[in-house]
């Protein structure tokens, strides 16, 4: 890894475990941004830069749990990211499963030695301040790089704080605090998934993930099939505006309560008359993520 500051993987120190290869250091980066975006206690587990779990709760323990619960089939072969220091109580739980590598700020004595029972885990550490720790560090540069034929493409970071009030509530319902808290949630995780993006979380956890697809319904089609009944009283977040009402139906269909979106669509009058047939609720965010 190249660069500098004390944020970034370059400050990282690998406490056990084989040498990075060059994906496993990009899944890490990754999963390292996911956790930093919360200041509650977090865990992500990716999948080739995606997050396939995601969660946040009171304890690093219940967060990876939940993270793990959202596609435990995906999780195996993963990046594991946790913004707190692991205790033996996460790291007996993360050894359950088989992992490629995993990163926080620092771990245990004991949960050092449960996971260096795995012979080719990585283990790597970066310490963070308090002051990271409390309000989310995710963006530790400010530029994105990406190689081109003959050179390199580069943009501003994806820096738009939603804060804890999103922009602006656009159906006829607005949505209740716990669906306002997920929407939140929700919003800042799609932002770490490929465009097409959609996420389905409940409960401040990531139920469903449609990534990458080349057209917005199939994404939400994706995400509402690994969600599954899950994505009945679930929030949806999409990356980028609907083109059509059809993934906003396919969303309602499967039971979801609340959309956020950018909005900007030519066609969102119909389909906030789809959201409001249903009595569902939907904020525009005014920007879009669209991770490529």
């Amino acid at each position: 890894v190249i660069g500098a500051g004390a944020a970034g993987l370059a400050a990282a120190q690998q406490l056990h475990g084989i040498p990075l290869s060059f994906c496993n250091t990009l899944d890490l980066d990754a999963a390292w941004a996911c956790v930093n975006e919360f200041s509650a206690p977090a865990a992500a587990i990716v999948k080739h830069t995606n997050p396939c779990g995601l969660a946040c709760a009171g304890e690093l323990v219940g967060a990876y749990r939940k993270a793990h619960a959202g596609d435990p089939l995906s999780a195996y072969g993963g990046a594991v990211g946790l913004n707190r220091a692991v205790d033996e109580a996460t790291a007996r739980e993360i050894a359950e499963t088989f992992y490629e590598d995993v990163i926080a700020p620092g771990y245990s004595e004991a949960a050092l030695t449960l996971l260096r029972k795995k012979k080719n885990l990585r283990i790597l550490a970066l310490p963070q301040t308090e002051e990271q720790i409390n309000r989310g560090f995710a963006q530790r540069c400010r530029l994105d790089v990406k190689r081109v034929a003959g050179g390199f493409l580069v943009q501003t970071c994806d820096e738009h704080p939603l804060g804890e009030e999103p922009r602006r509530v656009v159906s006829q319902r607005q949505p209740t605090l716990d669906e306002l808290t997920d929407l939140v949630f929700a919003w800042k995780a799609v932002k770490h998934v490929r465009s097409n993006a959609i996420v389905i979380a409940r409960g401040l956890a990531v139920v469903g993930v449609g990534a990458g697809q080349m057209s917005r319904v199939d994404a939400v089609e994706l995400a509402v099939r690994k969600a599954g009944d899950r994505a009945v009283g679930g929030v949806l977040a999409s990356d980028a505006f609907f083109p059509k009402p059809d993934g906003v139906e396919a969303a309602v269909k499967a039971g979801i309560t609340a959309v956020i979106q950018p909005g900007g669509s030519i066609r969102d009058d119909e389909i906030l008359r789809a959201v409001n047939k249903h009595h569902r609720a939907m904020i525009f965010t005014g920007h879009r993520h669209f991770k490529h």
